[in-house]
């Protein structure tokens, strides 16, 4: 089953805690939390503290999303603060390898990201050691940004590799996915669907998580 995972990015911050549990009450799968230093991308968000401060109400998976640079400073507080999969970018650092290795030692899961202008392959060499891919399907830093067609073309190819390893590898995607076009991901292969906007702009919440499961 496709699971969905609400971007808070999209929330109401001056009620956080009444929001993520919103995402519960929906059925959401995951907790989408997306980090930015405003450095790796042009925007500024939330810290640990602020991570840490939401853990305590909600036992879903906190999906933390790191857009910032050297993240393996910073493994370690995000693992103190909740989080159960951290995603950092291929773009941000040159030691991918010791990243991962080191979400591993606290007993996380470790995803990659990669920009929309980055080429698939770049993930290969660390594919085996993933428990997830993101994709990103806009330009990382703000979200209500529009759906780029060419990424499909990335979530094809990290499919592939996944299929290759013959592991359960989830493929995340996030930017610009509503109701009207989750069909364009999943059909590509995407199996986690990151939306901020089309959740916390709905009416009717658990009915969109439904539509974007592609029900």
């Amino acid at each position: 089953m496709i699971k969905v995972s609400p971007s808070v990015l999209a929330s109401d911050f001056s009620c956080l805690s009444e929001e993520i549990k919103k995402i519960d009450n929906a059925g959401g799968d995951y907790i989408h939390l997306d980090v930015m230093d405003g450095v790796f991308v042009p925007n500024i968000t939330f810290g640990a503290p602020v991570i840490k401060s939401l853990r305590k109400h909600s036992t879903s998976v906190f999906d933390v999303h790191l857009m910032i640079v050297d993240p393996k400073r910073y493994i370690k507080d995000f693992v103190d603060a909740g989080a159960d999969i951290i995603t950092f970018h291929y773009e941000s650092c040159d030691n991918h390898d010791e990243v991962i290795d080191l979400i591993h030692s606290f007993g996380k899961k470790a995803s990659m990201s990669i920009k929309p202008n980055t080429s698939a392959e770049v993930l290969r060499p660390f594919i085996d050691k993933l428990e997830m891919v993101l994709i990103m399907t806009v330009e990382p830093g703000y979200g209500g940004q529009k759906f780029i067609d060419k990424t499909l073309d990335s979530i094809k190819a990290v499919r592939e590799m996944i299929t290759e390893t013959g592991k359960d590898i989830e493929l995340e995607v996030d930017g610009g996915i509503y109701a009207e076009n989750v069909h364009l991901p999943i059909n590509a292969g995407a199996d986690v669907i990151v939306a901020g906007s089309a959740f916390f702009k709905s009416d009717d919440p658990e009915k969109t998580i439904k539509a974007l499961r592609g029900l």
